[in-house]
């Protein structure tokens, strides 16, 4: 496998990974409440702990696509 292949999935992989991190922060924001009744009626999450939880959630799986996926691929981009 190339360079340029490699860094072109790890692009990708961002872009797919940053997608669905937008879609769990706008269905967060906009659909609050929807969200909140759903896992109530699921795991019996309180409402206290739900937003903190989404939250670390956000941030652990952002901070995971900067690890995993765009620090590699700017390494590979240094290389070359």
């Amino acid at each position: 496998m190339s360079l340029e292949t490699v860094r072109s999935a790890l692009l990708w992989s961002a872009a797919i990974n940053y997608g669905i991190l937008i879609l769990w922060w706008v269905l967060f924001t906009a659909a609050h409440d929807w969200l909140l009744n759903i896992n109530r009626r699921l795991i019996r999450l309180s409402p206290e702990y739900f937003d903190p939880i989404n939250i670390c959630g956000i941030t652990l799986y952002k901070l995971g696509i900067i690890l995993f996926n765009l620090v590699p691929a700017v390494a590979l981009f240094i290389v070359r």
